[in-house]
């Protein structure tokens, strides 16, 4: 057997994921990562005591992590502690109103009958649909690499089609079911992880709904990095090599296939090439012109995910009021909206969300001290400077503070922000975006850039500006769908 040499650009969840998947399948894998760490926007970074995830923080759709560790005779067990989150999440709308939500679906439909007669019903039916939905969009649709309308052509497919509520808006759907604005902003929510408005959201995506409601929010203990330091260990097992510090510069091209990886240190013989890294950067970048998937305006006019202001704050004592989780719904979302989305600019009243790890696992800060991690999402592409940055700061601070009735501010010992500039110099990201292209109903399966160049015949893309989309759970599933299609044509010999 001839090993072929497959060199995989990133070690974020998809590069790990579709490393995993090629090295099983007997090829010599390597990744080959720009930053000195693994994980891509899911890193970690130490201080002060202070142990802190850099990006993802939600462990949604708990089956997904199942399912690919499986696929290698292994258990999430084997790599980390899973711990249900209850409440869920805390939504706070104001000093005096801040909701809970539990853990239970039983426990949430009573909640909500106190606060819509009938939505506990409501939710029972809304929840049936989106199980189908979860069902069909998860166990197949996303299963797909949208490089043919043939792969749709089935019976069992275009019966699933139907329940999918494609052509209506996730907006409408849950307004259907719901007329309390309060209600109806929770169920909107989780559809912000896939980066556009709920009313440019198909309707399929109230799967999302059902994966935060009945499948429940979990949390590694130690933090989201584990997941990652789980894949890497699996990876490693696997015989995969780990580069770092090896930022990609250019390809060496003949005949149409890709035969040398040039990065800034070094150049990497390879038969295939997988990019997990930013699709745009790699096809407007790195590619010559000539070989290149799209032009500039074809990026141009792609709806993308929003970008974020991040904090990482380490404070001198525990605070009060703050779940793992925290939503701040106390501003219009609509206007926030318009901001990102229509009319991109720096959001006059953010809405935003606190991450208080510290509450749940005493491994990510000091004793009697708090790990907490602020996001305001904000368009992707505007200025980002210090001075902006501090002013939103301040402006979240007050807020914070105000709505949970503590001083915090004069409390904080360690103080980091993130935001474009930072996304664009780690990962060469597009515009600065954080999560990626957006799933609009024009950016969904075939309508995504394709998982294949169409000018390069060994170089495939995978991640989360390609097919399925952006989140974790999607990454990984990025990563087996791809390496089914490389190893399809590139069969070992």
């Amino acid at each position: 057997m001839i090993n072929k040499n497959v060199i995989v650009i990133g070690s974020g969840f998809a590069g790990l994921s579709v490393a995993c998947f090629m090295a099983k399948a007997g090829y010599d894998v390597t990744i080959l990562e720009k930053n000195a760490t693994p994980g891509g926007r899911a890193r970690k970074f130490e201080e002060q005591g202070f142990l802190f995830d850099m990006g993802p923080s939600w462990y949604w759709m708990p089956d997904v992590f199942e399912r690919f560790f499986s696929q290698f005779g292994k258990k999430v067990s084997d790599y980390y502690e899973l711990v249900r989150l209850s409440p869920s999440y805390q939504v706070i709308y104001s000093e005096q109103d801040k909701w809970d939500i539990p853990a239970s679906v039983n426990e949430l439909a009573s909640f909500l009958d106190s606060i819509e007669a009938g939505a506990g019903n409501k939710l029972a039916l809304f929840l049936q649909e989106a199980a189908v939905k979860y069902d069909v969009g998860i166990k197949d649709l996303v299963f797909k690499p949208g490089r043919s309308i043939t792969e749709f052509l089935t019976y069992d497919f275009f019966k699933g089609l139907l329940k999918l509520d494609l052509f209506t808006s996730h907006s409408a759907h849950v307004k259907k079911y719901f007329s309390n604005p309060k209600i109806i902003s929770l169920l909107e929510f989780p559809v912000l992880f896939l980066g556009a408005k709920p009313e440019q959201t198909p309707a399929l995506y109230s799967l999302m709904n059902y994966a935060d409601i009945n499948l429940g929010t979990w949390y590694p203990k130690g933090g989201m990095h584990k997941i990652v330091e789980g894949m890497v260990a699996l990876a490693t097992s696997l015989g995969v090599k780990i580069k770092f510090n090896q930022a990609v510069t250019s390809f060496v091209h003949q005949e149409g296939k890709i035969t040398k990886v040039i990065t800034s240190t070094d150049e990497h013989a390879c038969d295939i090439v997988i990019a997990g890294a930013d699709y745009h950067h790699i096809d407007q970048e790195v590619i010559e012109s000539p070989y290149r998937n799209y032009s500039a305006s074809y990026w141009d006019k792609r709806t993308m995910a929003p970008s974020s202001l991040l904090f990482y704050l380490g404070i001198d004592k525990k605070l009060t009021g703050l779940q793992h989780h925290n939503l701040f719904f106390d501003e219009d979302f609509g206007q926030h909206a318009i901001e990102i989305y229509d009319q991109p600019q720096w959001p006059s009243k953010p809405l935003f969300y606190v991450s208080c790890p510290s509450v749940t696992d005493h491994l990510v800060a000091p004793e009697g001290k708090e790990n907490v991690f602020i996001l305001i999402p904000v368009a992707p592409g505007i200025e980002d400077t210090p001075a902006i940055r501090e002013k939103y700061f301040d402006m979240v601070m007050q807020r914070l503070e105000t709505l949970t009735n503590q001083s915090i501010k004069q409390h904080i010992i360690f103080k980091r922000s993130y935001a474009h500039q930072n996304f664009m110099e780690d990962y060469n990201s597009f515009k600065g975006n954080a999560y990626g292209l957006a799933n609009t109903l024009m950016q969904t399966a075939l309508l995504k850039p394709s998982l294949k160049s169409k000018k390069l015949n060994n170089l495939f893309f995978t991640g989360q500006l390609t097919v399925p989309g952006p989140g974790v759970p999607p990454s990984l599933i990025s990563g087996e769908v791809v390496a089914k299609e490389v190893i399809k044509q590139f069969k070992l010999q």
